[in-house]
């Protein structure tokens, strides 16, 4: 028997058009307009059935709503995304001049307690590469390479598995990024890092050839990815790097559970910014368009402080 379909009210022209601006003005990516598009549809549902137009929500309304993902057990951080996606959407109609207020600016966001990034210790990361180091073959180099750029870039994955062959300075020393937004940072490697690149490439070949054999069209561009695959993208995937992860993690003594390409990113973020790094070069380094998301990582400092006071003071222990 088929399923039925669920029938879903289509987005106004107003909030396509805030979509088409995203894209154009922003450059967002697709998965976040997808999003976006996501929240607006919820909303949108939610307003017909209480006879209202998403354009025509009052305050009271957008509370309601709030109420409704409140008691439907939406996290905080999931409502306030929804909030935060409204917030643009009725300032954008607010400064197109489709509405006179932003029914959204007396509106509170959910409360939403700190949520601090998971990192690894130095000693794990290193316990991390040795592993890699260890494992014999084509395969070992590889995962050595991408072990070692990650943690000396703080790449995201997608970033990296992803990464062209001509973002590769001709020294090895620099890699060129377009994160997103399509913005370009330049980010240096550090010696180790440029040595597992350079030890990988070498015998690079062999997975561009593994990857000519799939009989898939979109496979046949691996030749231009850093990180080739016989895969639908022509690239080795983010779900396989975190597969790989989780093996290495094993081998390492580290629980599984632990380790991801993002905790290495937050690692090497957290473990930079321990050394002496500033907040504006780790926002750089990290590709963030607001140093805001990058100040997440001085809660990790004050937390790693106090524990150290805690534990190290020699009063510590004293009543």
């Amino acid at each position: 028997m088929a399923r039925r379909r669920v029938q879903t009210e289509p987005l106004s022209r107003y909030a396509e058009s805030f979509l088409e601006m995203l894209v154009s003005e922003r450059g967002a990516a697709k998965n976040t307009i997808e999003s976006y598009g996501r929240d607006l549809m919820d909303f949108t549902e939610f307003a017909k059935a209480e006879g209202k137009s998403t354009e025509q929500a009052s305050p009271q309304l957008i509370k309601k709503y709030l109420s409704k993902l409140s008691g439907a057990g939406l996290t905080a951080r999931t409502a306030g995304r929804r909030l935060s996606t409204l917030r643009q959407y009725f300032r954008f109609l607010y400064g197109e001049r489709i509405r006179e207020d932003d029914p959204t600016s007396a509106i509170d966001g959910p409360r939403q307690g700190k949520s601090l990034p998971k990192y690894l210790s130095e000693d794990e990361v290193e316990r991390l590469i040795e592993a890699a180091y260890g494992r014999n073959g084509t395969d070992g180099l590889r995962l050595a390479a991408l072990v070692e750029l990650l943690y000396a870039t703080g790449l995201r994955v997608s970033e990296l598995v992803g990464m062209p062959l001509r973002a590769i300075s001709r020294d090895g020393r620099i890699l060129t990024i377009k994160g997103k937004g399509g913005k370009e940072r330049l980010v240096p490697l550090s010696e180790p890092a440029s040595d597992a690149l350079v030890a990988y490439m070498k015998i690079r070949d062999i997975f561009i050839s593994a990857s000519s054999k799939s009989t898939n069209k979109k496979a046949s561009n691996a030749a231009a990815f850093v990180f080739p695959s016989r895969g639908r993208s022509g690239h080795l995937t983010r779900a396989r790097f975190g597969q790989l992860l989780k093996e290495l993690a094993l081998e390492a003594g580290i629980d599984p559970r632990k380790v991801s390409p993002h905790v290495l990113r937050h690692s090497f973020a957290s473990h930079l910014l321990a050394h002496g790094a500033d907040l504006r070069s780790l926002q750089q380094m990290l590709g963030h368009a607001d140093i805001v998301t990058t100040q997440i990582y001085t809660h990790v400092l004050e937390e790693r402080l106090k524990q150290l006071v805690t534990t190290a003071h020699p009063l510590a222990d004293e009543d």
